[in-house]
């Protein structure tokens, strides 16, 4: 029995971590900044968890009877949690704080609840100092095995709607094992018994009913219909479709509008490509949908196109899905092209290659884990791989929107020793977007003038190119420290102007 028991303090510590990394990855997919969201559903849990702590001291009576629903109670509070906070954000986003951290410290108050009342129950069986040591190794154990096989298998294989009823089913497993262990010491054993049964069954409907219950909750975020969804072990990548018209949403961002991103990757690639004739061997940072490779691609020169992109499953649905592979003219797939899925930050530090040209393409800098890709010592890295002559672009958010971040990018490359040519293009799905050129001090930059081949372009043409690098009032230079990977300035300032810009 004390096997068993002490087994059970394994289950449920693994179980309330589940639940917190459940919520904090959640609401890092749906309200950005990792950072401000795991530290806050952290500290909000662990609070909760005292709570619970010092309640248990209130319970005296039946503790096997009340560690058992409290086991039903955490498992369905806890199983529901994710997909009940996802529908609440799709229906009634209002209030979606509110909710997520109250569930979170109802969770925590409950699993705070639970190894008092395990230690109380043992007791009778432990020395004291036994006692504590064994059930807090139990439950440090519980808690690693979780924060390993989370972010590996739970969150990229199962999803997180489904890791919480996992956890959930656990929960109530205990339950359902300890009615068994104490079966002769429970006056109310039959109504225990229908409660877990009960609690059983709901949780494995959700379960099976999962994938339902994401695209119910997911058709009220997208206004299109969804034509393809999954969770990658970095992201949730959602392919919407109205008539001719394909978008690509990650972690509920809206990524390309088929009908306008050739205006995009255009500006991203042509003007910096178009100026360096000899370009043989070009770098493409981010850029898994294959859009910006296509546009290199149009120049008969280039003989090589390394694309680095953290998600294989961006590459792997982009090079598979007849309407993508059809939108990026089946570019990942063209002999020219090395495909490499990897962390752009550590592949840099690992390579020796050298690039003519080098597209930076990373979504904006929404968290810090992105943040650090617009860093002067990401700039810095990259300098290392730009052959003599060569040039860099790099994506940079909007300057009308998001002015002060798209000038501290320019600021920041300014700091890495970059000459930088600032420039933007207009985009109807995102407004007016801007990009940045930049060099070594003695490589010459384009200043509008670069010769653009009518035949490769939709939108760029030689008339129209000089527009692009003049910037009116509302969009002109203001001041910005650079961004640094001890500051990471640049996600304030980021966060900041759109959340001005939704409101």
């Amino acid at each position: 029995m004390r096997h068993a028991l002490l087994f059970s303090v394994f289950v449920i510590a693994s179980c309330g971590l589940a639940y917190e990394l459940v919520a904090g990855a959640l609401s890092s997919y749906l309200l950005g900044d990792s950072v401000m969201q795991f530290s806050t559903v952290i500290g909000t849990y662990l609070f909760a968890m005292g709570v619970g702590s010092w309640l248990s001291k209130y319970i005296t009576r039946d503790l096997i009877g009340r560690f058992i629903q409290i086991e039903l109670m955490v498992g369905l509070l806890g199983g529901f949690s994710a997909i009940g906070l996802f529908m609440v954000f799709t229906w009634l986003l209002g209030p979606f704080k509110l909710v997520l951290y109250l569930a979170v410290f109802g969770v925590g108050v409950l699993v705070g609840l639970e190894i008092p009342l395990v230690m109380r129950i043992l007791k009778r069986e432990l020395a004291f100092k036994d006692l504590v040591s064994q059930v807090l190794t139990f439950d440090y154990l519980g808690a690693l095995a979780v924060s390993v096989l989370f972010p590996l298998i739970l969150a990229p294989h199962i999803g997180l709607v489904r890791t919480g009823l996992l956890f959930g089913l656990l929960n109530v497993a205990v339950a359902l094992w300890a009615l068994h262990l104490f079966r002769d010491q429970l006056p109310a054993r039959r109504g225990l018994l229908l409660q877990s049964w009960s609690a059983f069954v709901v949780l494995v409907a959700g379960f099976a009913g999962a994938g339902q219950l994401t695209t119910l909750a997911e058709s009220h975020v997208y206004a299109d219909d969804i034509v393809h969804a999954e969770s990658t072990p970095y992201q949730r990548i959602v392919v919407t479709r109205w008539r001719d018209d394909l978008r690509l949403f990650l972690n509920g961002n809206l990524q390309f509008s088929s009908h306008d991103e050739y205006r995009y990757h255009e500006a991203l690639v042509h003007p910096g490509l178009a100026s360096l004739p000899v370009a043989r061997r070009v770098l493409v940072l981010g850029g898994g949908d294959g859009l910006a490779v296509r546009e290199i691609l149009k120049y008969p020169q280039v003989e090589e196109v390394t694309l680095v992109d953290l998600d294989a499953g961006m590459t792997e649905l982009f090079s598979s899905a007849p309407t993508l592979v059809a939108l990026n003219q089946d570019a990942l797939k063209s002999p020219k092209v090395k495909v490499i899925n990897a962390d752009a930050l550590s592949w840099l530090e690992d390579s020796r290659a050298h690039f003519d040209f080098i597209v930076v393409d990373f979504p904006d800098p929404a968290n810090f884990a992105l943040g650090k890709l617009y860093t002067s010592a990401f700039y810095r890295l990259l300098e290392k791989r730009l052959a003599a002559n060569g040039l860099i672009v790099i994506q940079s958010t909007s300057p009308l929107y998001a002015r002060q971040s798209f000038w501290c990018v320019v600021t920041t490359l300014e700091e890495a020793g970059f000459r930088t040519a600032p420039y933007h293009a207009l985009v109807p799905s995102f407004g007016e977007w801007g990009f940045i050129l930049a060099a070594r001090g003695n490589t010459p930059l384009p200043d509008g003038a670069s010769p653009v081949n009518l035949e490769k372009t939709r939108f760029l043409t030689a008339e129209i190119l000089p527009d692009l690098f003049r910037f009116p009032a509302d969009m002109a230079r203001v001041p910005a420290e650079p961004n640094r990977l001890n500051n990471q300035v640049l996600v304030r300032y980021f966060e900041a102007e759109w959340r001005k810009v939704i409101r």
